[in-house]
């Protein structure tokens, strides 16, 4: 009986092991994509009133968890039943991504100045419908999360199957995929959002620091200060990374699951230039596209 129980205990050691291996294969294949996800997230969960960012944060995490609890099983379905249909769906969520990045640099490059009674109006708008405006920006970070932890998944998965080819593990294929992709999704999500959590909390502790310094000078107060300085500096960077991110990661999915362009779209230039065109064509694409959608939307609606 105690040989069987250590038996068991040996077998999941080793089930660790190899585990351990492909998850660290994974991690290092989506290192770009979660880099993409921190800067998308961390611009998106920030615009909040203080009080306000941790709940918001967490309910954007939240429903990262969920899109992950819903896609990991899906992407095991489709890979048995039908594994063509993995890169449609991420040709449909890379349009999704281009249209968000592009929309962004148009709101950029057309904005215009607002006048002081505009900006009056606006903050009374804010201020009056706060509630439906956290809500429509949580759901378009979890909207874009998904997008990102499908890509995500899809790659962890990709990486389980050559890490385990490599190692000949003895156990299942299918066991050693289901826990290294689980695993990278967890790491993922908790991962890129407690990095978001203390970004967003930098003036906070710059706050803490600069008291706990108890005087105008010193490495406490500098530290503190530059903290509290930063952190504008570090969100408009963020959004400027996220946007270029949301670009890329779309050009990536249209480059490498479009067999077309994979080999006849501009196939002696830069793959990183050849991705950012890509993008951009893709998002060019989506806003007409998207705005019939939502004018259809509206339309219904009414």
């Amino acid at each position: 009986m105690a040989s069987g129980f250590f038996a068991i205990l040996d077998d999941i050691a080793a089930l660790m092991d190899d585990v351990a291996v492909t998850a660290k294969l994974a991690t290092q294949k989506t290192a770009g994509i979660l880099g993409d996800d921190l800067a998308v997230n961390a611009e998106k969960a920030t615009g909040f009133l203080e009080s306000r960012e941790i709940p918001v944060l967490m309910k954007i995490m939240k429903g990262s968890f969920i899109n992950k609890l819903i896609i990991v099983p899906v992407v095991f379905l489709l890979q048995w039943m039908y594994e063509p249909a993995i890169n449609i769906i991420l040709i449909f969520g890379g349009f999704y991504l281009a249209y968000e990045g592009v929309e962004k640099i148009i709101e950029f490059l057309f904005h215009r100045d607002k006048t002081g009674h505009e900006v009056i109006e606006e903050a009374e708008e804010v201020s009056e419908n706060g509630e439906e405006i956290e809500k429509t920006k949580v759901r378009s970070a979890v909207t874009t999360d998904f997008i990102l932890s499908l890509e995500i998944v899809i790659i962890a998965l990709a990486s389980a199957k050559e890490g385990y080819e490599v190692l000949k593990s003895k156990f299942d294929p299918l066991l050693v995929e289901i826990v290294t992709v689980s695993i990278v999704a967890i790491i993922a999500t908790v991962g890129v959002y407690g990095i978001v959590a203390l970004i967003v909390r930098m003036d906070d502790a710059g706050y803490k620091i600069i008291k706990r310094s108890g005087k105008e000078s010193g490495f406490l107060f500098f530290l503190g200060t530059f903290l509290v300085k930063a952190l504008p500096w570090v969100i408009k960077g963020l959004a400027v990374v996220g946007t270029i991110a949301l670009i890329l990661v779309a050009g990536g999915i249209f480059v490498h699951n479009i067999e077309w362009l994979h080999h006849h779209f501009l196939p002696n230039l830069n793959s990183l230039v050849r991705e950012t065109l890509a993008g951009i064509i893709g998002g060019l694409v989506a806003i007409p596209v998207f705005a019939l959608g939502k004018k259809g939307l509206a339309l219904v609606k009414k």
